[in-house]
């Protein structure tokens, strides 16, 4: 053991310059994203994203079995096999796009829907998928098949197991319609789309089905334009017939208040989510009564118990009998917890997680979720879930690891920073959550009395959360000796819905407020260099990037990856979930078209002093690359300083490792030449003007 005294003193450089083994490529291609843990049989399943085969989703599982006293990492099967991509573009965000269960067959059966064809495919593990869905017809205005699937739920209908799903159908003449369908498993419906039975009625937008215990009820959420799942859902109870909805009861919800993720109880009652006091809050509902809050009225009640509904299959609720469900909860970060429903009374369980999702449990207690926390990357981790026995009335959880960890090459320690949720007051008295990266490198220290570059970065959205959690990426820039800061300006979630709407109407406002008054108080904190001050984002997070740049003089540079800059032009060219979202952000179009033009950031270039640097996908549909090139075009009129780098087959986000690289080392190098320094080891960025 070697003694702490004699380890080397740390270098000297300056903030920018601190060398790190932390590479670009590293983020790339040295880890997976990891998501969706299921339970199948014996064995734990999730998705796996994979860098290094231009992000394709496959479907991974244990190699053994995984029992609730199961320890240390395991080794994996990849079960998909390339170039099968198990990716649904319903909403463009996709999210549950495969099952598998056991039918009685020598291995279970798998369904997943396939990301180019947007079909559903079957297959048992080692054989070739085959179609079961029908040939969706290319529809330029969606930009793709004209039949998408997602969300599949294993149930027993009238032809015994069947699988029913969310269909996206843009072939009716009535515009585009969602509803929930059951695709023969025989692979009838391949070649026939008659085969295809819709279940439910159709809606603008459909999520969350579920069948009750006994078959006879279904319950599931819909939400219409110009409404998002955040501002307004309903709660539909449905009586079935020959596996079709008969009979369509709204039993809770409406254009204000927000419903989310309903499940069975038993036959007649349901335990859901519901923000009608200010919080996403736990409510249950018999059928033919009226709905009734979980939690008591006061502290308990004042933290989320859901998140905004992104991508379909989201999940906070895990039911464990009639009685009882876990349950993901907190704000600024997760927490797990046991619900006792009919006392309303939650056991918070001792794991150190931050953020928790898909959350799966056994008979035997085995739990799995994915998530990460301060001191653990992401991934799929498990652990035994004991229930109180006599004389012991706490639930508890042992054996805490990690199954699959979306890193297999962890850093060194000293190169990762620590995440320190903070929260600002603005000069109106305004709480502003935050969490801070300061920078850290065990092996290098600032010259006396420098203070650090800093980056404020923007989540998308911009109805989202910055997670606190360890995270690689930001690591890339703190253990260089640049400070980060995610930001969680007012319109985020986690802090209630009255925070939420702290935006309404106020998109490129609010948000650019927010941010400015935190980059503000670490500069007034000593805890940032004034005079070096950068800003990124992507998606939303590109818009307030852009319009904290051209409407404030806080930041000398900003990074915009597939941002917004024009609001007109997003109106008029995306896609069908977020087209009316603006209605709510800024105000309708076209009636309040000036708002929008006086908003969007593409017209105050004039504005704007400071350089930079646009990452944009060609394959985008949600931002298309006009909104990127019309701004670079702005900024090559006035002379500023600037890159932009259009990456081929990318669509909202790089998922291909060449371009992850690229984009990471381009940031990089254009903070260095802005803020005064020399990152070693990466390539110069051309800035032109």
């Amino acid at each position: 053991m070697t003694d702490a005294s004699s380890s080397p003193a740390p270098v000297t450089l300056p903030y920018g310059e601190w060398p790190s083994t932390i590479t670009a490529e590293q983020l790339a291609v040295g880890g997976n994203r990891v998501s969706a843990p299921s339970l199948v049989g014996r064995h734990l399943w999730w998705t796996e994203g994979i860098a290094a085969e231009a992000g394709r989703q496959a479907i991974v599982r244990t190699a053994s079995p995984v029992t609730a006293s199961s320890d240390g990492a395991a080794e994996t099967v990849t079960v998909l096999p390339a170039p099968y991509n198990a990716r649904s573009r319903v909403h463009e965000y996709g999210g549950s796009s495969w099952l598998a269960f056991d039918d009685g067959g020598d291995a279970p059966l798998i369904l997943f829907v396939n990301f180019a064809d947007q079909r559903i495919h079957r297959f048992r593990e080692g054989e070739d998928p085959t179609p079961l869905s029908p040939i969706g017809e290319t529809v330029a205005s969606a930009g793709g098949p004209s039949l998408r699937w997602a969300q599949p739920i294993h149930v027993h209908g009238p032809d015994g197991d069947e699988v029913w799903w969310i269909c996206e159908d843009h072939t009716r003449g009535s515009g585009i319609e969602r509803y929930v369908a059951s695709v023969p498993l025989d692979g009838s419906a391949a070649d026939d789309a008659a085969r295809v039975r819709q279940v439910t009625p159709s809606s603008r937008f459909v999520a969350h089905p579920r069948v009750s215990p006994d078959g006879a009820r279904m319950a599931w959420i819909s939400w219409e334009h110009p409404q998002m799942p955040w501002d307004g859902t309903q709660l539909h109870v449905g009586r079935l017939e020959a596996g079709v909805v008969v009979e369509d009861t709204v039993a809770d919800g409406d254009t204000e208040t927000s419903v989310l993720q309903p499940e069975w109880r038993d036959a007649e009652r349901l335990i859901y989510l519901c923000d009608r006091t200010g919080w996403w809050n736990p409510w249950t509902l018999t059928v033919g009564a009226d709905p009734e809050p979980v939690l008591p009225a006061g502290e308990a009640a004042a933290q989320e118990f859901a998140g905004p509904l992104w991508q379909l299959g989201q999940r906070w609720l895990t039911p464990l009998d009639a009685d009882t469900a876990l349950v993901v909860h907190g704000t600024a970060v997760d927490r797990l917890g046991v619900l006792d429903i009919p006392t309303g009374t939650v056991t918070q369980l001792d794991l150190p997680h931050t953020l928790i999702t898909g959350v799966v449990h056994r008979e035997d207690g085995l739990l799995a979720f994915a998530g990460m926390s301060p001191q653990h990357f992401s991934g799929v981790h498990a652990a035994e879930l004991v229930r109180p026995s006599a004389g012991d009335g706490d639930w508890r959880v042992d054996g805490v690891h990690t199954v699959r960890s979306s890193r297999d090459d962890a850093p060194d320690p000293g190169l990762l920073p620590v995440p320190e949720p903070i929260t600002v007051t603005s000069e109106e008295g305004q709480d502003i959550h935050a969490v801070l990266y300061r920078p850290r490198n065990t092996g290098a220290q600032a010259p006396e009395g420098e203070r650090p570059p800093f980056i404020a970065q923007v989540h998308g959205g911009p109805t989202g959360q910055a997670a606190v959690g360890l995270s690689l990426a930001i690591a890339y820039y703190t253990s260089r000796g640049i400070g980060v800061v995610d930001i969680n300006y007012g319109g985020s979630t986690g802090f209630g819905r009255a925070y939420r709407e702290r935006l309404k109407g106020q998109w490129g406002v609010v948000d650019v407020e927010d941010t400015a008054a935190v980059m503000r108080h670490l500069e007034r904190e000593g805890i940032a260099d004034g005079r070096r001050l950068g800003i990124e984002g992507g998606s939303a997070g590109g818009w307030t990037t852009l319009a904290c740049l051209t409407r404030t003089d806080v930041f000398a540079a900003g990074v915009s990856s597939f941002g917004v800059a024009d609001a007109v032009a997003l109106a008029q060219d995306t896609h069908d979930f977020e087209s009316r979202y603006l209605d709510g952000l800024i105000g309708r179009y076209p009636e309040d078209e000036h708002i929008y033009v006086e908003r969007a950031p593409l017209n105050h270039v004039d504005s704007l002093s400071c350089p930079v640097l646009l990452l944009q996908g060609d394959e985008d549909p949600i931002v298309p690359p006009n909104q990127a090139e019309m701004f670079r075009d702005a900024l090559a009129a006035k002379g500023i300083p600037h890159a932009y780098l259009l990456f081929e087959g990318e669509q909202h986000g790089f998922r291909k490792a060449e371009n992850i690289i690229a984009a990471l080392e381009a940031s990089l190098s254009f903070y260095g030449q802005v803020f005064g320094f020399e990152p070693p080891g990466v390539p110069r960025l051309e800035l032109t003007r």
